[in-house]
């Protein structure tokens, strides 16, 4: 299922957003825990690949919808969720942008606070309609 694979992706760009080193071991290790099959696995890495390689300009995306806060304000698991949305609502045309939205709340209700569901759902909501 793409939703363990999303937050398989999500546990490996939270790390990174701490400036850790992520390297293929600890993907495969994170995989691994997760019981992901080859397919999910392959999404995940996608996701985590499209987060690195457009990470500035996603950046970029949060700073012009996020107008009250910088970005590095952002509490970073709801950093961490929105730049994986914003890569997959960006990059991967095969995922109806919101699924990704949907998924991204999801995981916001599991790994940050109380009012982080609302405001991811808020933020990603703000760039699949303009």
């Amino acid at each position: 299922m793409r939703s363990q694979a999303r937050e398989a992706a999500f546990k490996i760009v939270f790390a990174r957003e701490f400036g850790g080193d992520c390297d293929g071991r600890f993907e495969a290790n994170i995989y691994h825990k997760e019981g992901l099959n080859e397919e999910e696995r392959a999404f995940a890495h996608k996701l985590v690949g499209l987060v690195n390689e457009h990470r500035e300009e996603l950046i970029a995306v949060l700073d012009e919808k996020v107008e009250r806060f910088a970005q590095y304000r952002i509490y970073t698991a709801d950093r961490a969720i929105l730049l994986l949305a914003l890569a997959e609502i960006k990059y991967m045309d095969d995922v109806p942008p919101v699924v990704s939205v949907s998924e991204a709340a999801g995981l916001a209700r599991k790994y940050s606070t109380e009012n982080s569901a609302g405001f991811v759902n808020g933020v990603l909501g703000g760039v699949i309609n303009q």
